[in-house]
């Protein structure tokens, strides 16, 4: 297998087979975002992405599950992506499930049948980093999407029956818009129904310029209690129909949160409560880390 640069995939696809087929991030403007910003985007040849299929098929005997890189591979012709999804079958006819990185865009520009073309062919999750239900706080960070859109892009993957898994930062609106953050998140989530959540907590990066922002006090971070206060009223909001799997035991996060909406609601607001309580439930933040 053949990598170009730092290779970035979900937690949930730690035992993946990893196979890069962008390099780089298309938008890559992010302004709280440094994963990207060592590469210049582009799409790889794909006789290189064959070759790297071919050469994992050589060495695993099993792989149940394969995550496409880099940042936003959806971004990928039909046509290429097709031809991608066809190899993995043929070769890894064990193969249980496929990922891929998806910006809001990407899938807002293929149709809904295409999506269904791409679910039987083998593509099962798709990955998007919506960051806040704010648009304020979208364009804020230069994220290239607006909240429509992104409720519009989760409800057209779900509908394609493909499952979403959809990534929010705390701490992205700062202390000045900490609440709409929380309260809008909360409303996307709902309003959008993906089958899965996480949560994130802001961890500023050197050399991106929210980290200039921090610098010069135009962004005012939120303190680790602000940041559960953010949290709780975020899942106050949260109002779902049908079963959406939260996470917010990344890492950054100050408090692990794991469980079920709705059914888990109760349950997590309360242990937030008692965190804000009692300091002692907090993550150093020695231990903190992307």
């Amino acid at each position: 297998m053949k990598y170009e640069g730092l290779i970035y995939r979900p937690p949930s696809e730690a035992y993946s087979l990893l196979l890069q087929v962008t390099i780089g991030c298309s938008h890559n403007k992010c302004t709280f975002c440094s994963m990207f910003k060592a590469k210049n985007f582009r799409v790889r040849k794909m006789e290189e992405i064959f070759a790297d299929l071919d050469e994992a098929r050589a060495y695993y005997r099993h792989v149940g599950r394969i995550f496409l890189c880099d940042g936003d591979a959806l971004c990928l012709s039909m046509d290429k992506l097709m031809a991608i999804l066809g190899y993995i079958r043929e070769k890894f006819p064990e193969c249980e499930r496929v990922g891929v990185y998806g910006s809001p865009r990407d899938v807002l520009l293929k149709t809904p049948e295409e999506l269904e073309t791409l679910r039987d062919a083998g593509l099962s999750i798709i990955y998007i980093g919506a960051e806040s239900g704010s648009d304020k706080v979208l364009l804020d960070v230069c994220k290239g999407a607006t909240a429509e859109e992104i409720i519009t892009a989760i409800r057209r993957i779900e509908d394609a029956g493909i499952k979403s898994s959809v990534t929010f930062i705390s701490g992205l609106a700062g202390r000045d818009n900490w609440e709409e953050h929380a309260v809008m998140t909360g409303k996307m989530i709902s309003e959008a129904q993906p089958s899965y959540v996480g949560f994130l907590t802001l961890m500023v990066e050197e050399g991106t310029p929210l980290a200039d922002d921090v610098k010069n006090g135009k962004f005012k971070l939120l303190t680790p209690e602000e940041v559960l206060a953010e949290a709780a009223l975020m899942i106050q909001n949260i109002n779902v129909e049908k079963t959406c799997v939260f996470r917010s035991n990344h890492a950054s996060n100050y408090v692990s949160l794991a469980g079920n909406l709705p059914e888990d609601k109760d349950a997590m607001l309360a242990l937030l409560k008692r965190a804000m309580e009692d300091k002692g439930m907090l993550k150093d933040e020695r231990f903190r880390a992307l």
